[in-house]
């Protein structure tokens, strides 16, 4: 049985169009709000701010929250949040939880390539990802893992879908310290590509991580465009 058609990815030209390249217009606001909102979310987790002080602080939030609901939705964006699967600078990189230089949940973790089949993702998590005293949770070390294991894979040439991430945490993953996840590819078996990736925070090793993932059909990544499409529409309605 012939296998599968899946999505073709230039990894290289996507690549170029990485957070890193230079925003104009409102992008450059945009990644300087998300920098101020990251500042914010970091410190307000520590802060003994005075009631007051958090109470006029929350009506200006609330304020410029309802002023960004009147405004139309952002229709550029394609594709996935996640760097397996890119799309426009503008509109995906940069929309990115993890990577993601305009939204402010990113760390946000800079990938770098090593060669064809690896790469490093460099990141600081800071406060407001804590788990145990001092340091990240592990969730979001998953999630990191899961990021770069997942640009690796697109190295392929057939990106798809996490099918399983299994992570051994070795060591506590310490915060306000820049983590290396160094990750590679390890095989290709029909649709499933395999990656393997460790984390290391100086010489110590924090974490390992091995992933299988599925090449996606061009058919289920339309469906999956076509299910936000609905989604989007449904909240606006």
């Amino acid at each position: 049985m012939a296998d599968e058609p899946t999505l073709t990815f230039d990894r290289k030209r996507h690549w170029e169009l990485s957070p890193e390249k230079e925003a104009m217009g409102a992008w450059v606001q945009k990644r300087r709000l998300a920098d101020a909102m990251r500042i914010v979310i970091g410190r307000l987790v520590q802060s003994n701010a005075p009631e007051n002080e958090l109470s006029a602080a929350a009506d200006a939030l609330e304020a410029y929250a309802a002023q960004l609901e009147s405004h139309e939705r952002l229709r550029r964006y394609e594709g996935f949040g996640e760097a397996a699967n890119a799309g426009d600078v503008g509109a995906f990189f940069d929309q990115s939880p993890m990577i993601g230089l305009a939204n402010p949940l990113a760390p946000p973790i800079r990938l770098e390539d090593i060669d064809e089949s690896s790469a490093i993702g460099r990141v600081v998590f800071g406060a407001a990802y804590e788990g145990p005293p001092g340091s990240v949770h592990g969730g979001f070390v998953a999630a990191a893992f899961d990021e770069v294991l997942g640009y690796v894979q697109s190295m392929s040439g057939a990106p798809g879908f996490t099918g399983t991430l299994t992570i051994r945490y070795r060591s506590p993953t310490p915060l306000h310290t820049e983590l290396e996840f160094r990750c590679e590819l390890s095989g290709r078996e029909g649709r499933k590509t395999f990656a393997n990736g460790r984390v290391f925070a100086g010489e110590t090793l924090c974490a390992e991580a091995e992933a299988i993932f599925i090449s996606a059909t061009p058919e289920k990544f339309e469906a999956l465009l076509e299910q936000r499409r609905r989604m989007e529409a449904e909240r606006e309605s």
